[in-house]
């Protein structure tokens, strides 16, 4: 599945570049250890996060579009000293940021005193007519001081626009957003769904039954299982 990411001529030397999740861990998936004595099982060693594949391979999806200059939040007001051509044959806002009100989050969970941030995106994003993308807060970056608002748009007939990122600050940041950090994962989801629900036969039972033991007996069962279906990622040890 081919995402295809396109910016003005005139932009592209300026901007960072969006680029595979895959890529850009958050370092402290390097850091952490594997295991740690849990305090609340009297020392026995427990496994970490580090071997917790769906949320790794979360954080591995799609790709990552990255903030495209230094932003500055203080005391209230916020600012950034880039400076893009100007572009006559685009139609595109040159400051970096925008803002909505706080009053148009009123009656939702998102209403808050602060600001609500939207990041300017240079970049429109094409994906095949069956695909759409789902742009969400990159995953594995709770510690960013906003938290992005997700929304799906359809890539295809849209290809030629530009999807802009709505961000909530958290309360109380004054600082710098730096050029270069994530501000929006977008992640490929099919447009159709097909949903069956329905009760297990009693092979699929027995099958289930004998999947959960092999977890809580075997270290490591999901990702082997996972490799040895054929769809294995490398995932970090």
């Amino acid at each position: 599945m081919k995402i295809t990411a396109r910016c003005h001529p005139l932009l592209e030397s300026l901007l960072p570049k969006p680029i595979p999740a895959s890529m850009a861990l958050p370092a402290w998936m390097a850091t952490m250890p594997a295991e740690v004595a849990g305090e609340t099982l009297g020392g026995a060693a427990v496994r970490t996060l580090k071997h917790c594949p769906p949320i790794i391979d979360m954080m591995r999806l799609g790709v990552l579009i990255l903030c495209p200059t230094d932003i500055t939040v203080q005391a209230g007001e916020v600012s950034w000293a880039w400076k893009p051509p100007v572009l006559p044959d685009a139609d595109i806002s040159r400051a970096p940021i925008g803002v909505h009100v706080p009053e148009q989050a009123d009656g939702t969970p998102y209403a808050q005193r602060e600001l609500i941030l939207k990041f300017i995106n240079y970049w429109t994003l094409e994906t095949p007519s069956e695909w759409s993308l789902m742009f969400i807060h990159p995953q594995g970056y709770p510690d960013l001081p906003f938290t992005t608002l997700g929304g799906v748009v359809d890539c295809d007939g849209f290809k030629d626009g530009y999807v802009h990122f709505p961000a909530l600050l958290k309360p109380g940041f004054e600082g710098v957003i730096r050029k270069g950090t994530p501000i929006a994962q977008a992640v490929p989801v099919q447009k159709e769904i097909a949903l069956e629900v329905c009760s297990m036969t009693p092979e699929q039972v027995a099958s289930n039954r004998k999947m959960q033991e092999d977890l809580g007996l075997k270290a490591g069962h999901y990702r082997k299982s996972f490799r040895q279906s054929g769809k294995g990622r490398v995932l970090p040890d």
